[in-house]
């Protein structure tokens, strides 16, 4: 009972570290603008939030009722301030406390100090329904913009329900439950129907069915063979599966996901950033144009009233709290970010919304990405004066030393590694292959570059053949090639076809055979395609584009194209079984590696700034107006409500469509 005891505190204290993290990016939009819209909603119901505005709103409406519509005697003096007095307290001295301590942190000229000068200056003139109106529905506006804060970090902070706490290990072929954070490298993991996975490892079973959801917002149930890599936040569908741990808890690609969707809300959109900056500059400027509406007509107009003239002040600050700004541009980038990650795409922060939605060139990578990148083996085509069986021993023995996904279709197709053969000095020749030492001479496995490039002649027009070749040399001879072959993802036509829809030019790079590469182009429509590219080649073909002035998005593994990613405005990764090093190298990351995820990823861009930029308008337009009216005596205290708090929750409201719109 004790041991469960501790258990349960571990996964508590686990559960807050995580939330802490999560919650980090709020907490620094709070101490940059000091305005924490979640502040109560950590502790509090919604009722208990609504419960102060529902007390205020009572005791105004019973005054306004007593002052318009019901007879009476006593509702005069002091007895009625003091009723309007208890009636604004509810609502109006969290806001002056809030007031106080920005004024504290050195943030003098906040909203909440605007709104306490605002609605105390309509008590000191008398306008006590006025001064509690504006007071509570700003604390309503303050309220849905909590609860509506709160909304988009729930959506995201649902991928930790992904990951379960406990696991089944077997040890001696017994089933023992333990915490999944304690779970080694080695483990073996039992899954039952049902089961979420908890680590990454590599399925022992035959054959199983799992849902993907989490990582990839795909419900298409997605079988695994025996050896396949299996990912925590899986879900095993069909019989009970066994899996070899091989990451560790916290070196899991969901933790990688977790870890980026909560640093993604640090980084900020251009826009962002310049709505902070512009309140900053523009609150205290409301604040002195104010005063100058109160003090200045003294001087030049003949019947001068102060009361008349503090009252378009007060309304003036009213009208001109930027909060509609403050909140809901951030709200509209965190719900594109929520609506990305749902659809299994992580954009690391909103700034890449942004540059997502102005896109104009989409380049990609071949291999992986829009082909599926399982290579097999079509043929063997080696030299009579060579035994076939023992050249492919060694070329398998070689490709055991790439990652590449020909190394793993020669290994399919080859077999197990001949443990004999012993390889010295193994060098791979960036964009052309690979080179070693065996039994004294030297064995050379790549394209055609790498047998030009050692100067070992050859017999055939390898452009004749419209199939990747893989070239072998063995002691200064050439040999002979195997044919490989790849075979494009089913929704790659649709891709193009969509990118071609949104007005964006498509190019494909790729360190592939040139003939490969422009049969797959042709087939797809393509409008650009290099092949037998280097690295660095498809670097100047980037820096082509950029020279244009256009921008462009790199689609790739994220790895071997690194200086790509790091040279294009966004560098997109397939990055669903891909490695570590792609989620840490990308700007947005693909999880179910689907170039259809391209053209969505433009697509919640473009829709994230559509409405971040109608709320601007929206909440410009309208202040301007009111603002204006205001000055010139022509807006009440209620009009100044509805440009600020209507116009706040307007805003508000738009900004959280794009949570549930379909992509």
């Amino acid at each position: 009972m004790t041991d469960k005891k501790a258990h349960k505190t571990e996964d508590d204290a686990e559960c807050c570290r995580i939330e802490e993290k999560i919650n980090k990016a709020e907490e620094q939009h709070a101490e940059e603008d000091g305005h924490d819209h979640d502040h109560t909603s950590k502790e509090k119901s919604t009722f208990q939030l609504f419960l102060p505005a529902i007390i205020s709103f009572g005791l105004l409406l019973l005054a306004i009722g007593f002052d318009n519509y019901f007879t009476q005697s006593w509702f005069t003096g002091w007895v009625r301030i003091v009723w309007y007095v208890a009636a604004y307290l509810p609502v109006g001295l969290p806001v002056i406390k809030e007031a106080i301590q920005s004024i504290r942190k050195s943030d003098v000229f906040s909203e909440f100090l605007l709104m306490s000068i605002a609605t105390i200056g309509a008590f000191a003139i008398g306008e006590y329904p006025e001064g509690v109106a504006v007071m509570l529905f700003y604390a309503i506006g303050e309220i849905f913009q909590s609860l509506a804060v709160q909304r988009a970090k729930r959506n995201i902070k649902s991928l930790l329900d992904q990951r379960p706490d406990e696991v089944t290990i077997l040890e001696n072929n017994v089933a023992k439950t333990i915490k999944a954070s304690t779970a080694k490298i080695g483990d073996i993991i039992q899954l039952k129907a049902g089961d979420k996975l908890g680590l990454d490892g590599e399925l022992l079973s035959d054959k199983a069915s799992f849902n993907t959801a989490a990582l990839t917002g795909e419900s298409k149930p997605d079988s695994k063979l025996k050896g396949e890599t299996v990912l925590a936040g899986m879900i095993n569908l069909n019989t009970v599966s066994q899996v070899k741990v091989t990451t560790a808890y916290t070196d899991s690609k969901l933790s990688k996901i977790l870890e980026l969707v909560q640093e993604a809300t640090s980084k900020k959109a251009p826009t962002e950033l310049f709505i902070r900056k512009f309140a900053k500059i523009y609150t205290p400027i409301i604040v002195f144009l104010a005063i100058g509406i109160c003090i200045v007509p003294m001087l030049f107009v003949e019947n001068y009233v102060f009361n008349d003239w503090l009252y378009r002040a007060l309304i003036f600050l009213v009208i001109s709290c930027p909060c509609a700004l403050v909140i809901s541009i951030p709200l509209g980038y965190f719900g594109g970010i929520g609506a990305a990650s749902k659809n299994g795409i992580l954009f690391k922060g909103s700034n890449f919304l942004d540059v997502m939605a102005s896109i104009q060139n989409v380049v990609m990578d071949k291999t992986g990405t829009m082909t599926e990148g399982v290579f097999k083996v079509q043929e063997v085509v080696f030299k009579a004066d060579f035994d076939q069986n023992e050249i492919l021993q060694l070329v398998n023995a070689l490709e055991s030393q790439s990652t590449h996904p020909v190394a793993t279709a020669i290994h399919e197709f080859v077999g197990e590694i001949d443990s004999k053969i012993s390889l010295k000095v193994v060098e791979e020749i960036a964009g052309h292959g690979l080179k070693a030492n065996v039994n004294g001479k030297e064995l050379l496995v790549g394209n055609f570059k790498l047998m030009d490039k050692f100067s070992i002649k050859y017999d055939i027009d390898p452009s004749s053949i419209v199939y990747t070749l893989i070239a072998v040399a063995y002691d200064n001879n050439f040999v002979g090639y195997l044919t490989i072959a790849d075979s494009i993802k089913e929704d790659a036509q649709i891709t193009i076809d969509k990118l071609k829809a949104l007005g964006i030019k498509t190019t494909m790079l790729s360190g592939d055979k040139n003939n490969v590469v422009q049969f797959v182009a042709q087939k797809l429509g393509i409008t650009n395609a290099f092949g037998d590219l280097l690295p660095e080649d498809k670097v100047n073909k980037v820096k082509e584009i950029i020279a244009k002035n256009e921008t462009v998005a790199f689609v790739g593994d994220g790895v071997n194209d690194a200086p790509v990613v790091a040279l294009s405005n966004v560098g997109i990764a397939m990055g669903g079984l891909g490695s570590d090093a792609t989620i840490e190298t990308a700007d947005v990351v693909i999880q179910d590696d689907k170039p259809s995820k391209i053209p969505m990823a433009i697509n919640i861009g473009k829709q994230t700034k559509k409405i971040v930029w109608q709320n601007i308008t929206l909440a410009f337009t309208v202040k301007a107006i009111v603002l204006i009216l205001g000055a010139g005596g022509l807006a009440t205290m209620w009009e100044a409500v509805f440009a600020d708090v209507g116009v706040a929750l307007l805003a508000i409201l738009n900004a959280v469509r794009i949570q549930r719109m379909k992509f």
